[in-house]
């Protein structure tokens, strides 16, 4: 019996471990194992509800343990220091306790298909003083972090008001316009607005909760039809948002961002949501590589120096023949996760490539609103808005929930959410 180590746990490795699971790990075929240096999985494209106040990571996130067992795989949590693919082994680091004791010693756990889904992490590109100045939104932790210091910059700042201060109010700048920063800064002006209402703070929520977004193009979701960018942009400004287009960032001091031109825009919080790139570990593997760090894989999605090694999502470097490379999207993930679930779990594996179809694109601009692209089969694209792109914003969750957990206990997640939704403030507010 063949062993399968899956190396993260995001929207494509979750999925993967919980299909083959399913499929090769109860039938007796294979034993599957999911390595994670975190607990519990929370879907990235929502992180910047975490850090709005919006979803607490505590009751979405989903415990790897917990569907492990449920599914007939295994999880093992630890931090993966290297692997030797000559002798087929992932190497873990110690696990160690917030209090600084040794859970488990460094160990190792035996291969013969590694699939790596390391996801991504925040690409600064080498902007002077970013590394030391800005927040990110890589993780839970991360989004808890920015979160934290939102609430207590609008506290601090509302004291400072009462106190008679010459420039009251809070100034965030987000730098990057694409999905995360567009999406993040809709849901602060939300917030900041909610944590007045509850009195959480005593200032105007538009003129002294100042939201900035830096983009160095020309358009906010470059990824979208120019219509909807500039959809986009209305919105936001009419929330109160500033939003500078052909800005880009020079460097990032403690409390301010510069951009090329010398203009400086103060700044309390930064949050750098300007592009990604694969986690340092990709470069380690001996394996071929782009300068993302994006492992390079062939249609079948193994690695193009290893058949035993598969990449997925946003550690992988996969040119479609057709549209060409497949952007860092959970839609990727999911399908990259659909075909190697196929490949790796049937007693006769096909030898069909991978083929990628693009579906759309969506982009939350707050509670009430969302702006998107849909792809139909023929590759012909319709925008669509309001209401109707606020619901299928909401459903592509409810779609990884599926995938995870089936139907019916997705209907029943959905059903307590509204439930919670209706007994809470729509923000947390501490």
């Amino acid at each position: 019996m063949e062993t399968i180590v899956i190396v993260g746990g995001g929207a494509g490795g979750l999925e993967l471990a919980t299909r083959l699971g399913n499929s090769a790990a109860k039938s007796g075929r294979a034993r599957v194992v999911l390595v994670d240096r975190w607990p519990a999985h929370f879907w990235k494209p929502l992180l910047h509800t975490v850090a709005s106040g919006k979803h607490d990571p505590q009751v979405m996130a989903i415990d790897y343990a917990a569907q492990a067992a449920e599914h007939g795989f295994e999880f093992a949590r630890g931090e993966v220091l290297g692997v030797d693919r000559d002798a087929r082994r992932v190497s873990l680091a110690p696990w160690i306790a917030d209090d600084g004791a040794e859970v488990l010693p460094a160990r190792s756990i035996a291969y013969d298909k590694l699939v790596l889904a390391l996801g991504s992490v925040t690409n600064l590109f080498g902007v002077p003083g970013a590394e030391q100045h800005v927040l990110t939104l890589d993780d839970v932790a991360q989004a808890e972090t920015f979160r934290q210091r939102f609430v207590d910059g609008c506290i601090q700042a509302s004291a400072r008001q009462a106190a008679g201060a010459e420039n009251p109010g809070i100034d965030i700048v987000i730098v990057g316009g694409g999905a995360t920063g567009v999406e993040l800064a809709a849901e602060l002006s939300h917030s900041a607005r909610t944590l007045a209402r509850y009195n959480v703070h005593a200032m105007d929520p538009v003129r002294h909760v100042r939201i900035r977004i830096l983009e160095r193009g020309a358009l906010l979701l470059p990824h979208l039809h120019q219509r909807q960018s500039k959809r986009a942009a209305r919105h936001l400004r009419a929330l109160g948002i500033k939003v500078h287009l052909d800005t880009a960032v020079a460097r990032v001091d403690a409390g301010a961002v510069v951009d090329t031109e010398g203009c400086i825009y103060p700044s309390a919080i930064t949050l750098w949501a300007a592009g990604v790139k694969a986690p340092p570990l990709c470069a380690t593997l001996g394996l071929a590589s782009n300068a993302l760090r994006q492992i390079a894989v062939a249609p079948s999605l193994q690695a193009l120096d290893d058949p035993n090694v598969y990449a997925i999502g946003d550690c992988a470097n996969f040119v479609c023949p057709i549209l060409g490379k497949v952007p860092p999207r959970a839609q990727a993930a999911h399908q990259q996760a659909v075909y190697l679930a196929q490949v790796l779990g049937q007693a006769s594996p096909s030898s069909a490539p991978f083929a990628y179809r693009d579906y759309g694109s969506l982009v939350s601009l707050g509670p009430l609103a969302a702006v998107g692209v849909l792809t139909r089969a023929s590759g012909q694209k319709y925008a669509v808005g309001g209401a109707l792109a606020r619901v299928l914003y909401a459903l592509m969750y409810r779609k990884h929930q599926v995938a995870l957990h089936g139907v019916v206990r997705m209907s029943a997640q959905t059903v307590a959410d509204w439930i919670r939704e209706k007994l809470s403030p729509s923000v947390r507010l501490h």
